[in-house]
């Protein structure tokens, strides 16, 4: 199928002869329609790419349109090429760009020609995302990189080309940010932002200056807690599929700079591989890093971004992150533009490393040594992978084919930060339908599911049973209880009694059920076993989960590894074969038969709160409704509980709580029937329906249902 780009341009008071020197793109990119006008309108320039969408009739995943706006020149300035960013980055120093609309459509190959889904990288997107500051992004090695779109083109373009436009300096739009902007950033151990902009009511907060900025703050922070003297720290950055993740990949390299530290650069990788490299030891490949840091915001939508950071201590806490966001916000008051020439000249270096091969190296070694070294032991084994267009495509061919399976069926390998297929997010239903449907339409053994950084994980057997929430925890744990029994399992507060009763009377275990947040969960296990009570796995419903035998990283990739260790020894063991043997696992599993969750949310401007923050109006509703379970002699409260109020009745549970950063208060209910469902909600709307900051009308709902 042949592609083509179609390039118009009309300048009234520019270049004329751009038009015809612009004209192809490799067959692989979509169809587009590019217009460049520096007409009568004060001589400023548009531009508009429209890609338009090939994709295959009846698919649910058709393009997904999105106009996003960035800013462009607004001076007159002279463009060389094949130099263009050296000759961009003078000229262009300190100006930023004003109206640059993008709209991009998804597109899917025909699969009758049998061809691959595959896209190649936007050229504004990865290179022109917003500057509204424009103090350190566009300068230097920053400035504008419109070269991505002349590298697109077969043809030359003449050696130098002048397109005239409005001149304005950036300063004119700097915004004040002040510390309260940048602690909005935090998101429990994680910096979360919207990194593109077009959605509305989105405003971009993740830009390059404060990207800069918090890289900075995290050179400094690790600088002193290292206390190096003697030698030079090392970063390794890397990055999920994200379309900001290039911008913000350079973005945080200079801010790194800024502070003195070399930086390693990963590209596409993986959140658990970010963590890992700060313990492989391995100077050809530049490790240990020092420090890591992962741009990624999970499995949130495609506009955002944010970072999570690491060192061989694990991953950073609360505190940290906060500590962090208060240098940077001081960074981004003062730091000027010699300060990041300075960096760009200095003695500084990045450097790019395919760290990757070595951590799919270590995983693959993993399921060898548990089959007895052999060195294909998952031969017959027909394993299929859904990556959700995330990072975690690798596994496919990096994993589990050199390990002898067959992962035909496979799909969504391919990353793309728009994620036009669903979701990727092991919690998420028509995520875990879509596995489901390739195991069972290639007649696989096993089904993987990852989330977009794979620091989470799910599965489903040759049935289409699924193994996530408390069945992959039950899985899970039946695997670990064989290897160290007795062993407490750490999770999270919304697992069900079901599950405790399983790990702890037919597995022999103990259940410690803890709070919500992949971070609390594992700093408990590992407090746990400071204070001498044995504990190899913390897990979250989420998919989140962490191995004392895997330095305590949630790692959704190594999770699905102990479970190929689990099928490979028992074939080796002659004790069975194919993922029944899973399953047989999770026998007697109590699950519920209703399984709920409500969101409750608390209006932060409604009269009743009186200027109290949100957090202290929901703590008093969950006092009263505390107060309200003692007189009833139905229910009876959980005698140990670290979150919220989990009251057990009505041949079921509820756990109402608090949410750890939204002004939300989750309601879990669990029951065997709609009716005890029913009569749980019950009990929660007529404890808190004097409340009237609190919207329940999803609770409302559950109980005029019967």
């Amino acid at each position: 199928m042949n592609r083509m780009r179609k390039v118009r341009v009309n300048c009234t008071n520019g270049d004329e002869s751009v038009a015809s020197r612009i004209n192809r793109i490799p067959p692989s990119a979509s169809q587009a329609t590019v217009a460049i006008d520096a007409g009568t309108r004060g001589n400023t320039t548009y531009a508009r790419t429209l890609q338009r969408q090939a994709g295959e009739p009846g698919r649910r995943n058709e393009g997904r349109a999105r106009r996003t706006h960035f800013p462009i020149f607004k001076e007159k300035t002279h463009i060389s090429s094949p130099d263009l960013v050296s000759s961009l980055a003078s000229p262009m120093e300190g100006k930023v760009f004003q109206k640059f609309n993008v709209e991009q459509c998804c597109y899917l190959q025909n699969k009758q020609f049998k061809t691959r889904y595959q896209r190649e990288p936007n050229p504004y997107m990865s290179a022109l995302l917003p500057c509204p500051r424009g103090k350190l992004a566009w300068n230097l090695n920053s400035s504008l990189r419109a070269h991505t779109l002349f590298k697109y083109q077969n043809t030359a373009i003449s050696k130098q080309t002048t397109f005239y436009c409005n001149a304005a300096l950036s300063s004119a739009s700097v915004p004040s940010l002040d510390k309260t902007d940048f602690l909005k950033l935090q998101n429990g151990s994680d910096i979360r932002g919207v990194a593109v902009p077009g959605v509305e009511g989105e405003p971009v907060s993740l830009h390059e200056p404060v990207t800069e900025a918090i890289a900075a703050a995290f050179g400094q922070w690790l600088l002193h807690k290292k206390k190096a003297e003697s030698r030079r720290l090392r970063v390794s950055v890397g990055h999920d599929s994200r379309i900001s993740a290039q911008t913000l990949l350079e973005a945080v390299s200079r801010g790194l700079g800024v502070s003195g530290l070399d930086v390693v650069q990963f590209g596409l990788a993986s959140t658990p591989a970010m963590f890992n490299s700060t313990l492989t030891e391995d100077e050809s490949f530049l490790c240990p890093a020092d420090g890591a840091i992962m741009i990624t915001a999970s499995h949130l939508p495609y506009n955002r971004n944010g970072f999570k950071f690491f060192t061989s201590d694990g991953g950073l806490g609360k505190v940290d992150i906060k500590n962090i966001l208060e240098r940077a916000a001081d960074i981004y008051k003062n730091i000027s533009d010699e300060n990041l020439r300075k960096s760009q000249t200095g003695n500084s270096s990045t450097k790019k490393v395919d760290y990757m091969a070595v951590y799919t190296s270590g995983l693959v070694k993993a399921v060898r040594r548990a089959a007895g070294d052999l060195e294909k032991p998952l031969v017959g084994f027909h394993i299929v992978v859904d990556a959700g267009n995330g990072a975690g495509g690798f596994f496919a061919a990096k994993v589990l084919e050199p390990l002898g399976a067959i992962t035909t069926g496979s799909q969504f390998l391919e990353p793309d930060g728009m994620f036009p297929n669903h979701i990727p997010n092991p919690e998420d239903k028509t995520a875990m339908e879509a596995i489901t449907k390739a195991v069972l339409d290639n007649k696989a053994d096993l089904g993987i599911i990852f989330d977009t950084d794979v620091d989470r994980s799910a599965a489903v057997d040759s049935t289409g049973r699924e193994f996530n929430r408390n069945r992959l925890i039950a899985l899970l744990s039946a695997i670990v209880l064989e290897e160290h029994p007795g062993t407490t399992i750490v999770t999270d507060s919304v697992t069900s009694d079901g599950l405790t009763s399983f790990i702890e009377k037919k597995l022999g275990g103990k259940h410690h059920r803890f709070k919500r947040g992949y971070k609390n969960v594992i700093d408990e296990a590992i407090r746990l076993n400071s204070s001498g009570e044995e504990t190899h796995l913390a897990i979250e419903t989420s998919g989140h989960g962490a191995l004392k035998e895997n330095h305590w990283l949630d790692d959704g990739a190594y999770l699905m590894v102990k479970i190929l260790n689990k099928l490979a020894s028992a074939r080796a063991a002659g004790s069975g074969s194919g993922s029944e043997v899973l399953t047989d696992l999770v026998e007697g599993l109590e699950e519920p038969k209703v399984a709920l969750e409500l969101r409750l949310k608390i209006d932060k401007n409604h009269p009743d709160l009186e200027g109290k923050d949100f957090r202290e109006y929901g703590e008093t509703v969950l006092q009263h409704l505390s107060n309200s379970i003692e007189t009833n002699p139905n229910l009876k409260r959980a005698p140990v509980n670290y979150e919220g109020i989990r009251v057990s009745g009505f041949g079921g549970w509820f756990l109402l709580r608090l949410s750890l950063h939204d002004p939300v208060l989750p309601l879990n209910i669990e029951a065997q029937s709609e009716d005890d469902a029913v009569k749980l909600g019950l009990v929660v709307a007529n404890a808190v329906k004097e409340f009237n900051a609190l919207d329940t009308s999803a609770l409302s709902k559950l109980t005029h249902s019967s």
